[in-house]
């Protein structure tokens, strides 16, 4: 099992930044994804749980579906394909600081290719990296997209 742990901080309230997490359409302000479809909504809301987000990012279409949400504290998310991993889970976490919020983004995975797995660590890290970093300065407000 591979694991990624990144953290950031943002000077932003945790209710702002969730804001922008559950926004998919927001992530290409953000973060180094090029574009989002909503490819199947959640349940109970637009981008509840069991929602299927696709994100485009170059060549690559990651197809990712939200299990868990923790208003204003946590975004889980499945990669349903896109990239050759198995049991692929990212928990992003938002704990509030007296000086903002601490950023916690926890993605574990086994590659789907043995020995590949310090690969798609090592690369997905600076891509959480970008996102984690991304988020915490993100200035644009969240834009819910119907």
């Amino acid at each position: 099992m591979q694991t990624i742990d990144v953290t950031a901080h943002s000077t932003k309230d945790a209710p702002a930044l969730y804001a922008l997490l559950a926004d998919g359409a927001s992530w290409p302000t953000w973060s180094p994804i090029g574009s989002f479809e909503l490819e199947r909504p959640g349940g109970s809301e637009r981008e509840g749980v069991g929602a299927i987000r696709v994100f485009r990012t170059g060549r690559v279409a990651s197809r990712e579906e939200l299990v868990e949400l923790v208003p204003d504290r946590r975004l889980s998310y499945i990669l349903l394909s896109g990239l050759p991993l198995r049991g692929y889970r990212a928990d992003v976490d938002l704990t509030p600081n007296d000086t903002g919020t601490e950023i916690r983004w926890h993605s574990t995975f086994r590659p789907a290719v043995p020995g590949t797995g310090w690969l798609y660590r090592a690369a997905l890290t600076r891509f959480i990296r970008r996102c984690a970093n991304g988020l915490a300065t993100a200035t644009q407000p969240a834009s819910r997209s119907d």
